[in-house]
């Protein structure tokens, strides 16, 4: 230890540096150990992919930005920690008998972060906001189901009241569908079906996001926002259920290099990571098998075609061939390696009341499928002599590149393609992605709820930017829109299958495989229950070292 400038002549201050350290120390470790143990401080670090986009709830669209949107806010219904739904800012609904009407009654101890009341009228005044066309927001689609809300969103109707969302009193919020929609309150745990807190949106505008001006009635409020750094969320003391939370401060870092994040969390600087590097799993499988977290995931890795220029708008055969030639089982085998199923269809298997549609190209030998390829390849009007140039674009991402480059040598090895690769940070991506500024681009789609509609309503030709090929089909968009309004469950899984089997034909986009989740976790992390929509609220973490 260095000494301080008084030298060892003054032992009087040499005394009480000593004893300013050693209480700056206990104090540190006060914020180390845990509430449980001897302070009253409970920390929580953690890894979160990506620098988050927007947290606007109407505009964000990933899910770095829900982990945190679903920290500050709470809907009508929330997520328990093993992702069952549970009442929410509801404390309880009703659902008439042709389950088209849902009266929700609000807790009456429900307050946003500044101590206002929680209000039918927030409610309302947040789902009109999020379908006006004017926010432009990708996931107002969600809110379809809603009387009146598409037509709403897609500037048919000028009038928010004709939208069916409406306060009945201060405390019910009257919800009226469309037809019965048996994952209703599933969507309501989701950002575009949050509250708003008007006045804080009205006086701060667009900045009403910012630290010091977020106004939420989730578990916790946004302390500090350092882009690329760090995201920090505090205790809500106003929160309806805060005497159950136990975490004072959560710290959420954005982790795109996953080989730096899991040297942050074996040298003990995160208590969770967002991801596990793929060529890491299985010297983790085998070193940190405590820790590791590998479970399915309700979703689809894949790689989206431009449908909307050549060369792919209209050429099947073309599209096909570079499907056949993607080697899925070599891809989870050898380079994902965390037990990923090889995807040929476009819904996950597992999916409640729904059978994943088969495709006949599945069955074949990968060798199979290669001459398969070349073939349409020809057919497509491709060869050595004319080759395919084209470009894939990915977000920022070791995993990705590596599967980018894995399949690029694939494409060139079985066809000839000369592939380029352009990776881009998330928000320059996001960008490209919604502009159609690309040829191929990486993507995927984890479910919101356990239903294929949140699968196949993202491939309608009237949802926007979240239709990242821009595929336009009338016979699957009449499939998809028939399910949405058919109340016989056996007719509605009917239609929805149908939807599929026609998306996997078109093949606009080439499903790779579908995931499964993979975290570090430190033991002593105590309410992170592994699920399959990967959601681990805050309000339900502990940290009991």
């Amino acid at each position: 230890m260095a000494q301080g400038p008084g030298g060892s002549r003054n032992f009087a201050k040499i005394g009480a540096a000593i004893v300013a350290v050693v209480l700056l120390a206990v104090g540190a470790w006060y914020v180390f150990v845990g509430k449980d143990q001897l302070g009253p401080e409970m920390v929580f670090h953690r890894g979160n992919g990506a620098e988050p986009e927007t947290l606007d709830i109407h505009k964000m669209t990933g899910v770095t930005e829900q982990n945190i949107a679903q920290d500050l806010y709470e809907g009508l219904t929330a997520f328990a920690a093993n992702g069952d739904v549970i009442p929410g800012a509801a404390e309880s609904w009703t659902v008439s008998d042709d389950g088209l009407i849902y009266d929700f009654k609000l807790r009456a101890d429900g307050k946003w972060s500044n101590g206002d009341a929680v209000s039918a009228a927030d409610f309302v005044f947040g789902i009109r906001r999020c379908l006006d066309p004017n926010t432009a927001s990708d996931y107002a689609y969600l809110l379809y189901p809603i009387k009146g809300a598409a037509a709403f969103n897609g500037g048919e109707a000028t009038d928010p009241a004709s939208v069916g969302v409406e306060a009945l009193d201060d405390l019910t919020v009257r919800i009226t569908l469309e037809a019965p929609t048996p994952y209703f309150t599933q969507m309501l745990i989701f950002p575009p079906a949050y509250p708003l807190h008007r006045a804080s949106f009205e006086q701060h505008g667009d900045e009403f996001t910012k630290p010091g001006n977020l106004i939420g009635n989730g578990a916790f409020t946004l302390a500090e926002w350092v882009p690329q750094d760090r995201i920090k969320l505090v205790k809500n003391p106003n929160y309806h259920d805060a005497a159950n939370v136990q975490l004072d401060t959560v710290y959420m870092y954005p982790t795109e290099d996953l080989a730096a994040e899991l040297n942050r969390f074996r040298a003990g600087e995160l208590d969770a990571t967002y991801d596990a590097p793929s060529d890491q799993i299985p010297w983790i499988e085998e070193n940190l098998a405590a820790e590791f977290h590998n479970t399915p995931y309700l979703g689809v890795y894949y790689y989206a075609f431009n449908m909307t220029v050549d060369p792919f708008k209209d050429n099947l055969k073309l599209r096909q061939a570079l499907a056949y030639a993607i080697d899925r089982e070599t891809l989870t085998s050898k380079i994902t390696l965390g037990g990923e199923l090889p995807a040929y269809n476009w819904v996950p298997p597992g999916v409640s009341n729904y059978t994943a549609q088969a495709t006949d190209w599945a069955d074949l030998t990968q060798d199979q499928r290669n001459e398969m390829a070349k073939q349409l390849y020809a057919e497509a009007g491709y060869s050595a002599d004319n080759p395919l140039q084209l470009e894939i674009l990915y977000n920022t991402s070791d995993n990705h590149k590596k599967i980018a480059i894995a399949v690029a040598g694939m494409w060139q090895q079985v066809l000839g393609i000369q592939a380029t690769l352009r990776n881009e940070e998330w928000k320059v991506y996001l960008e490209s992605r919604d502009q159609k500024q690309f040829q191929v681009v990486r993507a995927g789609w984890i479910g919101d709820y356990n239903d294929a509609n949140t699968f196949l309503d993202i491939n309608l030709s009237d949802v926007g930017d979240i239709n990242t090929s821009g595929y336009a089909n009338a016979d699957y968009d009449a499939a998809v829109k028939g399910a949405a309004s058919e109340s016989d469950m056996t007719k509605r899984r009917d239609l929805l299958e149908a939807a599929e089997r026609q998306f996997n034909a078109d093949l606009p986009a080439i499903p790779i495989y579908h995931y499964s989740s993979q975290h570090l976790v430190l033991t002593y992390v105590v309410g992170w229950e592994d699920n399959i929509l990967d959601y681990h609220p805050e309000r339900w973490i502990s940290v009991q070292r």
